[in-house]
């Protein structure tokens, strides 16, 4: 039952790295409930239990602006990532809900050819099943550095 779990969300937050490493930003907002919770933070706040992030959103809407202002306002070196992760890790589970804990590395390769490590750190989810078709209500994007790059453009 839990390998199902693991499988299904191992499988979603593929198709959400994925989206986001070929520029299909417009497509990001769609792995989250319209009320959800996205937020960068650093490993500090987090254990601290620090509310304010680097990057806060609490719906679909706004993360649809973000996609929008990124597109048609914003002025930053263009810049693709890379993301690479660990496994899932299932922290809880009922009928509607999954808890999980997904570390992440990031490379983040510039115009120019680039790459450097851009972040690491872990995803600290909880997905609605919806009937095998999960979606993020919750991504708490936890940063071991507490040094952000000033370009933290995309979504991690």
């Amino acid at each position: 039952m839990i390998q199902d779990v693991v499988n299904l969300i191992n499988h979603v937050q593929g198709a959400y790295v994925r989206c986001i490493d070929n520029g299909q930003l417009e497509a990001w907002p769609d792995f989250f409930e319209e009320n959800c919770t996205y937020k960068i933070t650093t490993a500090d706040n987090y254990a601290q239990g620090l509310e304010a992030g680097v990057i806060f959103a609490n719906s679909r809407g706004m993360l649809r602006d973000r996609v929008a202002s990124l597109r048609e306002a914003n002025i930053y070196e263009r810049h693709v990532y890379r993301h690479f992760l660990g496994q899932p890790w299932i922290l809880a589970e009922d009928s509607a809900d999954v808890s999980s804990e997904t570390s992440f590395f990031v490379a983040r390769i510039m115009r120019g050819g680039a790459t450097d490590v851009y972040a690491t750190g872990r995803y600290l989810d909880v997905y609605r099943l919806n009937g095998g078709a999960p979606k993020i209500r919750e991504r708490i994007v936890v940063c071991d550095s507490s040094r952000f790059d000033t370009l933290l453009a995309l979504p991690l």
